[in-house]
């Protein structure tokens, strides 16, 4: 490409395609900014504007209140006796990964963990070994599984797992495990449990004390109300010390965190949508029956709802064998749900899918879940 004024129109400010729509996608609907975190978003976006403050680390700046966030709040809200801000979910589960287990060690996770566990894993050049789950509808995972699971691995490698993991709630049916039985089982063992939180930190109370994990992994940007990649890392006990650890030579400088992690508008739009954040966690049981009424509206209309039964989060993945035959008859063939979809002003079902897909009800509100589920039944009454 050559770099005239022509071909550089292409590029500058553009228009977001989705803006104004109602978001029903389990990645947008919990990253959604408040106002304080939409003004610390222009306020804070200048490069590394928050250095302008900066002492030589990162989470002990003073003003701005970042070391208050970091060492004091957070610590609070999730449970835990330390805490940093990261990159994201993966990076925090990366850096557990990385400084708990040596390469070649085995790290114990649900069948149902997200990508992002098995290519950190793959990362930390560690073995993986999965957790079983039952088949269609539920997709249950026994905590007695992770007590099996760590005894095959003992039996096959000699030695216990370095690390388990729980993907809480999965992202695919937005199942709830118990959390705490699984780090019981685990700890048996001596086998510490990391709770990959990316759908819940932030949109429901989750405490790693009270469930018993040792390690938090949290998404900023997907359920903390936050300008991405940003995430959360929180660990209990004597793991900090690891985790944390600090280089030799740079000796301010947190080794698994490269130094410094998530800077300027990220960290302050996380800082600024916290006090909403917390509060809106204390709204939990309603989004809890906001999810299963919308459910129950749309298996009314022949779709059905895969996972816990009742549902105990607002993701949730339907199979749809009235919508998935209808695409096989319509000229607009498999996109023809994502276009009547846009053309109601609902998005987040993303294009080409009709036999299954995933959503979210999080902070959509009962008149809006109600729109959208009078918009299926309508689509489904208008082809059949």
């Amino acid at each position: 490409m050559t770099l005239d004024d022509a071909s550089l129109q292409r590029f500058g400010f553009i228009e977001r395609p989705a803006k104004g729509l109602i978001n029903i996608d389990p990645l947008q609907t919990g990253g959604i900014l408040t106002e304080d975190a939409r003004r610390a978003l222009v306020e804070w976006g200048d490069g590394y504007s928050i250095c302008d403050n900066c002492g030589g680390v990162l989470d002990l700046i003073k003003k701005p209140p970042v070391q208050d966030f970091v060492h004091d709040a957070l610590p609070e809200f999730l449970g835990v006796d330390e805490a940093r801000v990261t990159h994201g979910a993966r990076e925090s589960k990366f850096a557990v990964m990385h400084s708990v287990a040596q390469e070649g060690d085995t790290v114990v996770m649900d069948g149902l963990a997200h990508y992002s566990s098995v290519v950190a894993a793959q990362r930390a050049r560690l073995e993986i070994k999965k957790v079983p789950h039952s088949e269609r509808p539920d997709y249950y995972i026994d905590p007695e599984s992770y007590g099996t699971t760590i005894e095959e691995t003992i039996s096959e490698t000699g030695k216990a797992p370095a690390l388990a993991l729980l993907t809480y709630p999965d992202g695919n049916y937005g199942n709830l495990a118990d959390a705490k039985r699984i780090a019981s089982v685990c700890h048996e063992y001596d086998v510490p449990l990391l709770l990959n939180c990316a759908y819940s930190v932030g949109r429901m109370p989750v405490n790693a004390k009270e469930l018993g994990v040792d390690f938090i992994a949290g998404s900023g940007h997907k359920s903390m109300a936050s300008c991405g990649p940003i995430g959360v890392l929180g660990v209990n006990g004597d793991y900090a010390e690891t985790v944390f650890r600090k280089s030799p030579t740079n000796k301010n400088k947190e080794i698994e965190l490269l130094g410094c992690t998530a800077r300027s508008a990220t960290l302050m739009t996380m800082i600024g949508s916290f006090p909403e954040v917390v509060k809106r966690t204390r709204n939990w049981d309603n989004e809890v029956a906001d999810a299963r009424w919308f459910s129950e509206k749309l298996e009314n209309l022949g779709l059905i709802q895969m996972g816990q039964r009742p549902h105990n989060h607002d993701l949730m993945f339907f199979e749809a064998p009235n919508l998935y035959e209808i695409s096989t008859k319509v000229k607009k063939g498999r996109y023809f749900l994502y276009k009547e979809l846009k053309a109601r002003n609902i998005h987040g079902i993303k294009a080409g899918l009709t036999k299954y897909f995933k959503l979210s009800t999080f902070g959509v509100g009962r008149e809006n879940l109600s729109f959208i589920a009078d918009s299926f039944d309508e689509i489904i009454q208008k082809y059949e």
